[in-house]
């Protein structure tokens, strides 16, 4: 790929699930750093007037050389656009098994930029209370592995040390720059990591000062890794070089038909389901029935248009024990498999049938559903609930997006995320 000339994109992200990519799209965006967000690795030239690129993929779960293979992909476009700094987006619970591919895609990213030590690992992002202290993460005042984390259907995470956890994943050991490190200011972090004989180093972070401390440490450094917070100081290292100035967030907001789908089965995700279902029509969708064919993609297609101007769920979530028999049931990969087969078929037809409004809850089903959906690039808009912005497909006949993590959103999300996108509450 060959350089564009006269206009270069300054900052690239690497995201292993979409809805991570929207969250760090939004925290750039609000930093005021120009930005959009691909949908996998894109085929053209990004558009001149964006500073920012992330890049989605559905990398997470998948074999371990498909990832790296996948973000080394991902690497070459957003270098080719000309970007300075790469960020390796993860979820800020981890979300990795000791057999996962965030230490082997971090590794293989820094030999591709040539960084041998130091390079920072922080899934800090403290305003959703997902803290690290002494290499270790914490969900709000529990530890990740007793933070109901422990449940996850596809990468339960059993352990909060990040340094012992990441080192079962990597060529060698893991570093820690603790707290006390990063509290003496930029330079002594930027100090304690130059100096650093490993190649990734647990960052700690308790509050967004940290985060912004880790910021102006990094300035400069080809390669970050880690969940959306640690984009908190980036945009402004390119606005003090003189490389960009300050863009407000825009998008155009979208009036028309809407739907919800929900395949999380995190408790956020299932309180946010009991919420809405006291006043709303909800299908909860029968798992058992989707594996024997029973229940299929045009039957919850239908349900759901036939209800539109009722802001209308349709989910699969479920309880861990009952997430656990399925599995036991049916096989993990293949009710994983199924679930996205039927997700991404069921927003095929919503929006073949008029939705112009979809939220979806949950990153695995939302990667299902945007990959079936091949929108290209999208524009970010108003925050919803923090980490999680409007989206809006560029084209003739846009498409208003809201792609929510498990754990993320307030109570009243569903409702909350149609009223953003249709514009019927300020921005």
């Amino acid at each position: 790929m060959a350089f564009k000339r006269g206009f270069l994109m300054l900052l690239g992200v690497i995201a292993d699930d979409f809805t991570g990519a929207s969250d760090i799209g939004n925290t750039l965006a609000k930093g005021g750093l120009a930005t959009a967000q691909f949908l996998g690795i894109p085929q053209s030239d990004a558009p001149p007037e964006i500073a920012a690129g992330v890049i989605a993929l559905k990398s997470r779960s998948i074999p371990v050389s498909d990832a790296v293979a996948q973000s080394l992909a991902a690497l070459e476009w957003l270098r080719a656009q000309g970007c300075r700094q790469i960020v390796f987006k993860y979820c800020s619970t981890f979300d990795s098994t000791p057999e996962g591919n965030i230490g082997p895609v971090g590794e293989a990213l820094a030999d591709a930029l040539g960084v041998t030590t130091g390079v920072i690992a922080c899934p800090a992002f403290p305003t959703v209370g997902r803290t690290v202290y002494q290499g270790h993460l914490f969900v709000h005042d529990r530890l990740l592995h007793e933070s109901g984390l422990e449940n996850h259907p596809l990468n339960p995470m059993t352990d909060a040390d990040l340094r012992r956890w990441l080192a079962r994943q990597t060529r060698g050991p893991v570093g820690l720059a603790a707290a006390d490190t990063v509290r003496a200011g930029p330079e002594a972090l930027r100090a304690a990591l130059e100096g650093a004989q490993e190649m990734l180093v647990i960052v700690d972070a308790v509050s967004d000062d940290d985060l912004l401390t880790i910021g102006k440490a990094v300035a400069g450094a080809p390669l970050l890794t880690g969940g959306s917070g640690i984009a908190l100081g980036l945009p402004a290292n390119f606005f003090e070089a003189g490389l960009a100035t300050p863009t407000p967030v825009s998008a155009p907001r979208i009036d028309g038909p809407e739907a919800i789908i929900a395949g999380s089965c995190s408790g956020a995700t299932r309180a946010q389901i009991d919420l809405h279902a006291a006043s709303h029509p909800v299908l909860p969708i029968d798992v058992n029935g989707v594996m024997n064919g029973s229940i299929t993609a045009p039957d919850i297609a239908e349900w759901l248009l036939a209800r539109t101007g009722q802001a209308p769920l349709a989910y699969s979530s479920g309880t861990p024990e009952q997430v656990r028999a399925l599995q036991e049931t049916h096989g993990r990969e293949r009710v994983s498999e199924t679930l996205d087969t039927l997700f991404g078929a069921v927003a095929q037809r919503l929006l073949a049938g008029g939705i112009q409004r979809l939220v979806v809850a949950g990153g695995e089903t939302s990667g299902a559903v945007v990959s079936a959906l091949d929108l290209g690039a999208l524009t970010l808009g108003a925050e919803i609930d923090p980490g999680v912005p409007a989206l809006v497909s560029v084209g003739a006949e846009p498409v208003a997006l809201a792609l929510k993590s498990g754990n993320f959103g307030a109570p009243d999300f569903f409702t909350k995320a149609l009223d953003v996108l249709g514009g019927s509450r300020n921005g």
